[in-house]
């Protein structure tokens, strides 16, 4: 019972901090999607108007769409590309701790620092890019090319973190199976294709849906380098929250979108789980 009391008493502070920040804006926000609200007048009770109002203006099919491309783009390359390199670590290559630790570097710095270096890069007057291919493209500002360079900085910032979660799959692997297999004559790709790949089966599900959580949260990269633009070609879920709470100070129809991005993910994670079965 002492240690119960002891144990209590160490978490007290983090169950507090989890029900005053996370657990009661949760019932809140839900409460305040029935209602219509501008903070500043009085809130008024309109059932599910802000739902239906949400999922039948024009421009949601496109936020959706958006929201889908970016994310699903940027989990299977966020996935490949680090099983690929981590694969590559794993053989005990010569300088492998510099090259994790360069891996890493861009997921330990701040989201709005690396828009803002990468927004430089691709600008169209003094960017780096244009200067060093000789061309002129208007990277963020064209409907085409600002999503793929979106992507792009995505994938290049989550690199480092799914490296090291995919290095902690291959060292849980016993080395036992790579030398038995090799005793038959297996050879790297059917290691890698018959016991690599079916061992790391729980850490590429993990991944995997850590990597398609972030992407269908991602904000700071898009506020910062596109601001949803350029005609919505970049705008998704996370922003139109943040425009209709901030902008249009409408935050029913904000806390209604939320619940609505909540219902995707869960049903996301569902499929992702019975896939993974």
């Amino acid at each position: 019972m002492e240690k119960t009391k002891n144990g209590l008493f160490f978490v007290l502070p983090a169950l507090v901090g989890t029900f005053i920040f996370i657990i009661i804006p949760i019932f809140c926000s839900f409460a305040l999607s029935f209602t219509e609200w501008d903070l500043l007048n009085e809130i008024k009770f309109v059932g599910l108007d802000n739902y239906k109002s949400v999922l039948s203006e024009k421009e949601f099919l496109q936020i959706l769409i958006n929201t889908f491309v970016y994310a699903i783009s940027t989990t299977i390359f966020a996935v490949i590309i680090p099983l690929g390199l981590a694969a590559i670590l794993n053989n005990k290559i010569r300088g492998a701790e510099v090259f994790k630790t360069i891996y890493f570097l861009p997921f330990i710095t701040p989201a709005v620092v690396i828009a803002i270096v990468w927004a430089w890069i691709f600008d169209p007057n003094i960017g780096l890019v244009n200067s060093m291919l000789k061309t002129h493209y208007t990277w963020l500002f064209d409907t085409c090319l600002a999503m793929p360079v979106l992507i792009f900085v995505s994938v290049w910032k989550l690199i480092g973190y799914n490296v090291i979660l995919f290095l902690t799959g291959f060292a849980s692997i016993n080395p036992n199976v790579y030398e038995a297999a090799k005793i038959d004559g297996a050879d790297e790709i059917q290691i890698f294709k018959n016991i690599t790949l079916p061992l790391l089966k729980p850490t590429t599900y993990f991944v995997i849906l850590v990597t398609a959580i972030s992407s269908f949260q991602v904000f700071d990269l898009i506020y910062v380098m596109t601001s949803g633009g350029p005609n919505d070609a970049t705008n998704v879920i996370v922003y139109s929250i943040y425009k209709y709470a901030f902008e249009y100070f409408d935050i029913g129809k904000s806390c209604a979108l939320a619940y609505i991005l909540f219902v995707i993910i869960f049903i996301l994670t569902l499929l992702q789980r019975k896939l993974a079965k």
